[in-house]
């Protein structure tokens, strides 16, 4: 279930009101007359099932609340009602199936927001990841793809093209150029100093390598994994799942290619460092593709489920 809080003006509470109540699937409605004050206005709660969510938000939109008033949403963890009960059960779909686009909007634009904090991670991991490759060390890798952030932009990519938003789209792009060029500037320069204190050599880089060579050699499996990857990661977010996105972070060679390409350049070594570039950029290819098709399968299966509903 979730929880809707909504200042509405006055003028249309009314209007509001009628709409949660002819929406299938909510309960436990609240009417506040006069309650808030920034905005002043009515505040206005209700309870709605998840499958219900995204009809009804978009109703308050087109009434205009979220430009004159607010609407807050949030999930219930637990909720001891038979109405709330009720509610799911006459609700068309799974709770599960369904995707708030409002809130996936909202949770990539955050996610692929280019800050401080996003760099800083996205350099760890690549540094991490230099020292996994040239170790041969498929625990650092597997770190530094747990540690990087990039899979958040990728996903702002794949929803900006379903919804359309250019602004987001812009966004993820510059977050994920930004990214990826600054932690592969800055591990460059880590790999000449480790070099200098001898702890990275280029003998190391030149070995066999079993456990990365992977990394330098994109095959067919490496989009497979990556396509695989993006339809699991987007089903992560579109039905609230985090838990699933470790197991997405350690599935894709994305920072450890950029790793990899960074620690190769620094020994001019430049063969295996265009290898990496295209394990990278075939990874976030394969990314992309499959993210936005699960978007858009989820989309047209959602409509079939509610035009087939009773």
């Amino acid at each position: 279930m979730l929880h809707l809080r909504l200042i509405t003006p006055a003028d249309t509470t009314d209007d509001v009101v009628r709409l949660i109540e002819k929406t299938v699937g909510t309960a436990h409605l609240a009417v506040l007359p006069g309650a808030a004050r920034n905005p002043v206005g009515d505040v206005v709660m209700c309870d709605v099932a998840r499958e219900a969510g995204d009809e009804l938000i978009a109703g308050l939109k087109e009434l205009g609340v979220d430009e004159t008033g607010s609407i807050a949403v949030e999930s219930i963890d637990l909720s001891l009602s038979q109405r709330a009960d009720k509610a799911e059960d006459d609700a068309p779909g799974e709770g599960a199936d369904a995707v708030l686009w409002e809130q996936l909007t909202e949770a990539t634009h955050e996610e692929s927001t280019l800050s401080v904090t996003y760099v800083a991670f996205m350099v760890i991991a690549t540094m991490i990841a230099a020292c996994g490759v040239v170790l041969d060390n498929a625990i650092l890798i597997v770190g530094a793809m747990a540690v990087g952030p990039d899979f958040g932009p990728v996903a702002g990519v794949c929803t900006s093209l379903v919804r359309r938003a250019p602004r987001l789209a812009l966004r993820s792009l510059i977050a994920l150029l930004v990214g990826f060029a600054v932690s592969m500037v800055v591990t460059v320069g880590f790999s000449y100093f480790m070099d200098a204190v001898h702890l990275f050599s280029y003998s190391q880089l030149e070995a066999d390598r079993p456990n990365t060579n992977f990394i330098y050699r994109p095959d067919w499996f490496s989009f497979v994994v990556a396509v695989l990857a993006g339809a699991a990661g987007t089903l992560s977010l579109t039905s609230a799942k985090s838990g699933a996105m470790v197991g997405v972070a350690i599935s894709v060679t994305t920072v450890p290619a950029a790793a990899n390409a960074a620690v190769a350049f620094s020994y001019n070594e430049y063969q295996q460092a265009w290898g990496s570039t295209e394990q990278l950029l075939l990874n976030l290819l394969g990314i992309v593709l499959a993210g936005t098709l699960t978007l858009l399968a989820q989309k047209w299966l959602w409509k079939r489920a509610g035009k087939s509903a009773p």
